[in-house]
């Protein structure tokens, strides 16, 4: 792995980057986190957040601590990345009306209102999002993504983690990756 490059983890809210940051943490790459949003019934192995990377708009100190690390950043922040740094991004990607229910549970687990917005609506949204990320992404000479879906990875993993290790470098232990995958936390299923 360059030391150089700042490794983004992204993709939609419950997409399965959390999952993607433990594969490549267990694979031997270090993870940029604070700890603060802590494991829940949502999340049982951690959310693996940095909170600063919310504020990347104002804030963008904490990417020289990233170089050579790999941090966890929703697909709509990716927009604010400086062009100072080369990074390379690990994509989520998921069925979007997996993605509607997960987060909707998740809402209702913490007692917010879940249906604001039509599944249609969001879907439409959310599709047309991702459109124009991956076009910005391919526009940025100085980022590379690989596209991860993780419907299929949770099918085969070894493939999709392979995919990844070449990404990265060739530099992680996939069998350690793919022993992170657990098809028990995949609870929304459509």
């Amino acid at each position: 792995m360059d030391r150089d490059v700042v490794t983004i983890v992204s993709g939609l809210p419950r997409s399965g980057t959390s999952m993607m940051m433990r594969m490549l943490e267990a694979g031997g790459l270090e993870v940029l986190t604070d700890n603060v949003r802590k494991a829940d019934d949502d999340n049982p192995d951690g959310y693996y957040e940095l909170e600063r990377v919310k504020q990347v708009k104002n804030d963008r100190a904490w990417l020289e601590d990233a170089k050579g690390k790999v941090v966890k950043m929703v697909s709509a922040l990716l927009i604010e990345l400086p062009p100072t740094y080369t990074y390379k991004v690990v994509f989520m990607r998921r069925k979007i009306e997996e993605i509607l229910a997960s987060q909707r549970q998740m809402l209702v687990r913490q007692g917010k209102p879940a249906n604001s917005v039509s599944d249609e609506r969001m879907s439409a949204m959310f599709e047309k999002h991702l459109r124009q990320i991956k076009t910005w992404i391919a526009q940025r000479s100085d980022m590379g993504a690989i596209y991860v879906d993780y419907n299929q990875m949770l099918k085969q993993p070894l493939e999709h983690v392979k995919a990844v290790n070449v990404f990265l470098g060739n530099r992680l232990d996939p069998e350690a990756m793919v022993g992170i995958v657990n098809p028990a936390l995949y609870r929304q299923r459509r």
